[in-house]
């Protein structure tokens, strides 16, 4: 990528801790009434996010409202509080509120206030959803991600005491939601962000194992098994984080996730999706692994991935055999 940028001055990063404080107020002004009208207040807070979405995804992607995905098979998912649709997606079929599987790039719910069922409920939701579409093989990216992706937005959650531990509620609700309901790593939940506290990132690793980390016979083996696996996490990136980069902001890690998913079925967009992890609005993160079998994989891929996934370490680019996709 060239030269790196001064992450204490890049204009991106004023613009993210702007939207930031934008919908804090939001939040504010829309809790005053929120006892009046749920729904209307429910819509005013979706209202917020495809705003930012519309505002900050390359603008050939239709940002809609309150619809359902229409799967191969006829299936139609519960109503979804925003989808992202692709560019080809028929401007005949734009406002017909149920939306083709195939021309969706990502949806999303969306929550005003947070509260520890509605994270069960998006993972289980996600999860339905995958199983319902066409399972994608030929490369590990390919088989560990499904053709949409499934997302949780909120402006703020409920945990405000003194003594409360929101992050870590949080966190304890997605993992357990994850372990109990998650079959495959396709059905993963894969960006959950709070605007005031912090944004949970899927991470997966093709392959973790001897072939592809050096030294691995005199490291620990007590948390990736003797001969290596696939695992996945959720990198949660928030502001509690010791030392945590001035650059970071809940909703600059979305963005930037965002645009780095999209990249990865669109190559137009891959220079300014690295432009935003070089300006690393994500900031520092950190997330608990989840070990899987090799059958999570195709029998074609299972035989290839762990002589070809590259050497795990820092990486930087769109190789789809890992070491981190």
């Amino acid at each position: 990528m060239g030269q790196q940028m001064d992450k204490k001055t890049n204009d991106l990063v004023d613009f993210m801790q702007h939207i930031t404080q934008e919908v804090a107020r939001e939040y504010s002004r829309i809790q005053k009434r929120a006892r009046e009208d749920p729904g209307t207040a429910g819509d005013q807070g979706e209202e917020n996010w495809a705003t930012i979405l519309r505002n900050w995804l390359p603008p050939i992607y239709q940002i809609v409202t309150k619809g359902r995905v229409l799967a191969f098979d006829g299936w139609a998912s519960p109503q979804v509080d925003i989808l992202v649709l692709h560019p080809s997606y028929p401007k005949q079929l734009l406002d017909k509120k149920l939306y083709l599987a195939g021309g969706i790039a990502a949806a999303f719910e969306c929550k005003l206030t947070l509260r520890g069922e509605h994270i069960k409920q998006a993972v289980e939701n996600a999860s339905s959803m995958r199983r319902r579409l066409t399972q994608r093989i030929g490369t590990p990216y390919r088989e560990l991600h499904s053709s949409i992706l499934y997302g949780l937005l909120a402006h703020s959650h409920v945990w405000k005491g003194k003594m409360s531990t929101p992050r870590e509620n949080v966190e304890h609700k997605l993992l357990e939601a994850d372990r109990n309901g998650i079959k495959h790593p396709r059905e993963m939940l894969d960006v959950f962000c709070v605007a005031d506290l912090a944004t949970w990132k899927v991470h997966k690793i093709p392959w973790f194992g001897p072939e592809n980390v050096p030294g691995w016979e005199q490291g620990p083996k007590t948390w990736y098994g003797p001969d290596g696996s696939p695992y996945t996490c959720y990198m949660c990136h928030a502001y509690e984080w010791t030392e945590q980069d001035p650059t970071f902001s809940p909703i600059g890690a979305l963005i930037a996730f965002l645009l780095r998913r999209i990249a990865w079925e669109d190559m137009s967009v891959r220079e300014i999706a690295d432009y935003f992890a070089v300006v690393n609005l994500s900031g520092k993160g950190a997330g608990s692994l989840r070990r899987w079998e090799l059958d999570i994989y195709s029998e074609e891929i299972r035989g290839r991935v762990k002589s070809e996934s590259p050497p795990f370490g820092p990486a930087f680019g769109w190789n789809e055999w890992g070491p981190d996709i």
